[in-house]
């Protein structure tokens, strides 16, 4: 897998933002990435220094439309803990 396809998209909650006053940034990543990867992608991408990463997998719900059921799609997330001072300007704003 290349490093440009592991980070997805960045998560815009109350709660993701509330992490960045800490230094702490979600992504939604790629479900085959794992804490390597997503390292790796962070660096490459933001030129920050990383100190750790978690990782979370998010099963879809089922969803029931009149007589059938459907499977909402699974999500995978991780939160990066950045380095003392550094900061992701990408997301600072919103």
């Amino acid at each position: 897998m290349h490093i440009s396809e592991v980070l997805l998209r960045p998560t815009i909650t109350e709660k993701s933002t509330l992490l960045q006053e800490v230094g702490q940034y979600t992504f939604v990543i790629a479900p085959r990435a794992n804490k390597t990867m997503v390292k790796q992608a962070v660096q490459e991408n933001f030129n920050v220094t990383v100190l750790s990463v978690n990782i979370t997998r998010n099963h879809g719900k089922r969803k029931r439309y009149g007589p059938r059921y459907k499977k909402q799609p699974d999500v995978k997330k991780a939160v990066v803990t950045l380095q003392a001072g550094d900061r992701i300007e990408l997301i600072e704003g919103l």
